[in-house]
């Protein structure tokens, strides 16, 4: 019954049904995990004769009369009287003239609001009302701690606070049956409140200690299911078999370290390990599906190169996705130089490149770059020993099923430049296995950050300008939008066609300065970053395209404007864009208004130069949704967990690991059927 489609609702409209859509609420199960995000306390019920300015109360009488009086700029007040034995109190509302006919003279009412004295008489602008039956009756919106839920586009918290209530009456009444999902043994073992009453108290608790403890039980809920389905993810991964093993003999094996010493540097001690995990794996019946985690710069493709190399000499393929065409064609040219073999040979397919073009010149190349679309191409790639995923954030779901679908079974490798932390991982990635690549490449010098001060800005750019012209250096300008928002509050951003007329034209008129933006065509932006590369312009100002993927050590000042704007992740992959070579690199942080230059954020990013730090930093000060960025990557669908919480991550580890021990999913068809809802829907976010 909790699976009850919305629309069964009593007295709910088909424009409410589809507001409720809108924001992924469809069944009665979906309505109760709708949680509030704060409350309000008016559990005080006062008589009207007694209640004292600077309270916050509740009253209950009968309206004695009500009107609508104008103002002379024609607002409308609306004031009642509200009366009950003890004396009377004028009730005020500002242009809510439907008042007039939804409290009518005599009805029976419950305000709740603060008291506010005007000389000697009181008064109070109710900031919830509801009509009730009795003086005695339960209500829903005064009266108590009221649920404040987060309001959308066509839904006021009022409207879903009452659906909440009915299904809260349900519930309380067994409607719904028993709802638990756990064994008795594991709600004992780890003191778990019971999963009905938590759900009532969240929603309407009798004070705000029961909300604390229904927190706990529901917080490890939604830990328990994701920890829970991503070993039963991994479980089911080790018992499939690879169509594609990878032999490394001992020749095999001299070839790889005699292809390493091709490379001009030296492997760091954490790229090694990270090679030696990676091929290890890879050597096994059991696919491989290992998380390759390294900071910007640190030598991702490097490592993937080698394992590409090592599929290569078992006449395996290797794909290599990346989520754009500048990534996946930055890889190719990366990885081209660091495999110049005569016998290996390397494919480049995006929207606007395209090396393949028939089935026969799949079969030639070795190695084969491309965007995601690799996966869905017409073209059959029967010999695909390895499948390379760059920065993809919700990894492997939906990849995986594609790549099964062709007939293939092979091995796994994502990579990402996020750094993510350790509750993080646990709780979100625990099906792939880590490797981390947690130090630099040696010679590279740290990126020296500032944020600047709005009125230090002319002098930073003579300074930018003096060290282009002495030192023949580049320079990146982000700005945040390609056009000036007419939202008022966007007016203070600096725009990249705005800003490249005036640093053009006023501020660089000496140097060559470029354009480069997401709304630009494929070979637009191509040959702009091309001839950037090759010395043609000073200065790329850019949106944050540049993000990942542009590899120019010429390059060493990145300035960021309206800096404030972007998340952590995104300020740490600007800024890794400089100081790819050996040259002294700057990063300088423009904000958008003065007091901005004060932020706590931006002042610990220009002194942490670790990406692990700052995305613990940024979990810890901004909560989950911006570790990557954005909110679509698979953070906010965690509704009250909280992962900066480690006792909590490890404790529904633990629970995991008790569960698998002792008990059998099947045994537990409540709990299949969340894990199943669960699954499918990181399939669907993909």
């Amino acid at each position: 019954m909790l699976n009850t489609s919305i629309q069964y609702l009593p007295r709910t409209a088909v424009r409410t049904v589809q507001a409720f859509s809108r924001i992924g609420i469809n069944t009665y199960a979906d309505l109760l995990h709708y949680y509030p995000f704060r409350y309000d306390d008016f559990s005080t019920v006062s008589p009207i004769g007694r209640a004292q300015a600077g309270e916050t109360v509740t009253l209950k009488g009968r309206i004695e009369s009500i009107q609508t009086s104008y103002t002379r700029r024609r607002m409308t007040i609306q004031k009642a009287k509200l009366q009950d034995e003890t004396g009377s109190i004028e009730l005020i509302w500002y242009n809510q003239p439907y008042l007039t006919t939804l409290l009518k003279q005599h009805a029976l009412v419950s305000v709740s609001g603060a008291i506010e004295a005007y000389g000697k008489t009181v008064s109070m602008k109710p900031q919830e009302y509801e009509i009730i039956d009795s003086l005695h009756a339960e209500t829903k919106h005064t009266g108590r701690i009221v649920p404040i839920y987060p309001a959308v586009w066509g839904l006021s918290t009022k409207t879903i606070r009452e659906k909440i209530a009915y299904l809260i009456q349900l519930l309380k009444q067994d409607e719904f049956g028993n709802i638990e999902y756990l064994p008795d043994d594991l709600c004992r073992t780890f003191y778990l409140p019971d999963l009905k009453q938590s759900l009532v108290e969240i929603h309407f608790p009798q004070k705000m200690k029961d909300v604390d403890e229904a927190r706990v039980r529901l917080a490890f809920d939604e830990l328990f299911i994701r920890i829970l389905s991503s070993a039963i993810i991994k479980k089911q991964w080790q018992a499939e078999t690879t169509t594609a093993p990878i032999v490394l003999d001992k020749t095999a094996r001299q070839k790889i370290d005699d292809f390493k010493k091709t490379f001009p540097f030296q492997l760091t001690t954490a790229q090694n390990k990270a090679v030696l995990e990676i091929l290890s794996d890879m050597q096994q019946k059991t696919p491989m599906n290992r998380f390759l985690q390294g900071d910007v710069g640190s030598g991702k493709t490097v490592v993937a190169a080698i394992a590409a190399y090592a599929a290569h000499l078992s006449g395996r393929q290797t794909l290599i996705m990346a989520p754009t065409e500048i990534l996946a064609t930055q890889h190719f040219q990366t990885i081209s130089t660091l495999c110049a073999l005569p016998h290996l040979k390397i494919a480049l397919q995006t929207g606007s490149k395209k090396n393949i073009k028939s089935s026969a010149d799949a079969e030639r190349y070795a190695i084969i770059v491309g965007t995601q679309a690799l996966i869905s191409s017409k073209f059959p790639f029967k010999d695909v020993g390895l499948v390379v995923i760059d920065e993809q954030h919700r990894f492997g779901v939906k990849q995986r099923a594609l790549v099964q679908e062709k007939g293939m079974n092979p091995h796994l490798l994502t990579m990402t430049a996020t750094p993510i932390p350790r509750t993080v991982s646990l709780t979100l990635y625990s099906e792939l296995d880590l490797s981390v690549i947690d130090e630099m490449p040696k010679g590279r010098k740290r990126i020296k950050t500032y944020v600047i001060a709005v009125q230090k800005r002319m002098d930073g750019y003579k300074w930018i300008e003096k060290q282009i012209k002495t030192k023949k250096i580049q320079a990146y300008i982000i700005c945040p939008l390609i056009e000036t928002s007419e939202k008022e509050s966007m007016k203070s951003i600096k725009a990249a066609k705005d800003e490249y007329e005036h640093l053009k034209n006023e501020i660089f008129p000496s140097l060559s300065v470029a354009l480069l933006h997401g709304k630009m065509k494929s070979k637009e932006k191509e040959k702009v970053m091309n001839d950037f590369k090759k010395k043609a312009y000073d200065i790329l100002i850019s949106t944050s395209v540049v993000e990942v993927g542009v590899d120019v050590p010429n390059a060493t000042i990145m300035v960021i404007e309206g800096a404030e704007r972007f998340g952590m992740a995104q300020l740490h992959q600007l800024r890794g864009r400089v100081g790819r070579g050996t040259k002294e690199s700057h990063c300088f942080l423009f904000t958008s208004s003065p007091h901005a230059q004060y932020s706590k954020r931006l002042r610990f990013f220009a002194k942490e130069h670790s990406g692990l730090a700052l995305s613990e930093f940024d979990l810890k000060i901004r909560g989950p949704g911006d570790v990557f960025g954005t909110k679509q990557h698979g953070y906010t669908d965690l509704k009250i967990a909280d992962l900066t919480n480690t006792r909590q991550v490890l404790t529904a580890r633990k629970a995991v690991d008790l569960f698998q021990k002792s008990h059998s999913l099947n045994d537990s068809p409540k709990l299949k059927s969340m894990i199943d809802a669960y699954q499918l829907h990181l399939v669907a976010k993909n």
